[in-house]
């Protein structure tokens, strides 16, 4: 007689899960993508943003589902901010790569507007938020997400289609209007992502003054 309502909910209790599993397959392709394309290819690139846009997607999705359902679950917590990384890392990694430096006759350019370094930082960031979260957590205090954290993943979000995006479409040369853009989304995204490190710190240093 409850067979009815069986399966509505083993879709409830599985699916913001396998969101978070297909967001990893999407984020391996994605990064497949840039690393063995041929540089500047206008198809691959349009394709790698689509995909990018839509692994982002579910990751807005699986979170508002999970709460909605209340399936929120351990796998969940560990490896929703696992899948957001390898798609934020990979992205801004591969960006850095050789497929998207061109060697001029005076100098060489990063086509991406992403330096090595800001990949650092991008990643340093990342690893100090999540060492301070096993720590406090550890602790058995609250380590919740800050609004600066969400604002740095729509900003990172934004920013990688949009660099993919105006390299596929854009005159991005320098002195050309697309690279202001690029420029402007690769500044912006390490300056919102440093800014965003600030109010875990502050976290961590009221819990430990």
């Amino acid at each position: 007689m409850h067979a009815p309502d069986a399966i509505p909910t083993l879709i409830q209790r599985h699916l913001p899960n396998a969101l978070v599993w297909l967001r990893l397959v999407l984020a391996a392709v994605f990064v497949a993508i840039l690393s063995l394309s041929l540089p500047f290819d206008s198809n691959l690139l349009v394709l790698a943003a689509a995909i990018f846009i839509i692994a982002a997607l579910t990751d807005t999705l699986d979170g508002y589902l999970a709460r909605r359902w209340h399936v929120i679950s351990r796998f969940g917590r560990v490896m929703d901010p696992f899948a957001d990384k390898v798609l934020i890392l990979g992205a801004f990694v591969c960006l850095t790569g050789p497929n998207f430096t061109v060697q001029t006759y005076a100098y060489e350019i990063h086509a991406s507007g992403v330096h090595p370094w800001m990949a650092v930082v991008i990643l340093a960031r990342e690893l100090l938020v999540t060492s301070l979260r096993a720590l406090v957590e550890g602790e058995g205090g609250d380590f919740s997400a800050e609004w600066s954290g969400k604002l740095k993943m729509i900003v990172q979000s934004v920013a990688v289609p949009i660099i993919l995006l105006t390299l596929a479409w854009g005159r991005w040369a320098p002195g050309e209007p697309g690279r202001v853009v690029i420029d402007a989304a690769a500044w912006t995204t390490v300056a919102v992502t440093l800014v965003s490190g600030i109010p875990y710190l502050l976290h961590l240093l009221r819990r430990n003054p």
